[in-house]
């Protein structure tokens, strides 16, 4: 079930726009499409989008830039599109606060099944009662919630993940104290093998420090094991 989710994708590619959005229409979704930042901006000031789906090459205003003021006034999802060489613009993108990426060019099925994804991390968001039969996670004072997919500090605060976030430290919390490699990771949180140069893992794991170390330059719940890859060391008790 989709719920009529409403989509805009910012592409100015015509031919991109015209097979993917009749496409996730008929998926169930609801589908604008925009093909510059003045146009996503008049789309989003009309009513509530929640996903954007934003192709970082734009013909004018930078899409980096885009993805960074969506992150910065909203918590929609960002779903961006990248070149198979853009590896730098990918990483940023992540690290501004985008949800997922996927590369062009791509397989329709593929695209939906991230916009399932993110879409099930934007639903959470919003939905403050937990789903029953599902589990939460308590660790040195936070407690993640795998039903609503929320993050709450030792203090009570309602710490915000992306979707990539949320997959890994699900990934961690459920594996704790063992060793896990990157495609380990990859495979646990996204069902997808890395590629040879594939930085997603490093990347949300120093987001992730971040938002839990209390010095995440020497972190003491995420431990990098040199030459092999992540160990969660916390102890955990799912609920």
């Amino acid at each position: 079930m989709t719920g009529g989710a409403h989509i805009l994708l910012v592409d100015d590619q015509r031919d991109l726009s015209e097979i993917v959005q009749p496409y996730l229409t008929s998926e169930g979704y609801r589908v604008s499409a925009a093909a510059d930042g003045a146009a996503m901006r008049r789309v989003m000031a009309q009513g509530p989008v929640d996903l954007v789906i934003l192709d970082l090459k734009q013909s004018g205003e930078d899409g980096l830039a885009l993805a960074r003021a969506l992150r910065e006034e909203s918590n929609v999802g960002i779903i961006i599109l990248t070149g198979h060489a853009e590896t730098v613009d990918r990483i940023i993108g992540l690290e501004m606060g985008a949800d997922d990426y996927l590369a062009k060019p791509f397989h329709l099925r593929e695209l939906l099944a991230r916009v399932k994804s993110v879409m099930r991390r934007v639903a959470g968001a919003g939905n403050g009662k937990p789903a029953p039969g599902r589990a939460a996670a308590s660790f040195a004072g936070w407690r993640l919630d795998l039903a609503t997919r929320g993050l709450t500090s030792p203090a009570g605060e309602e710490v915000r993940l992306t979707t990539g976030e949320f997959d890994l430290l699900a990934a961690f919390v459920t594996n704790p104290n063992q060793v896990l490699n990157r495609d380990r990771l990859l495979d646990l949180a996204r069902n997808r093998e890395a590629g040879p140069f594939d930085r997603t893992i490093d990347v949300q794991v120093g987001r992730l420090r971040r938002k839990l170390e209390p010095d995440p330059l020497n972190p003491t719940m995420i431990k990098t094991v040199r030459g092999t890859g992540y160990i969660f060391t916390p102890p955990v008790e799912l609920a």
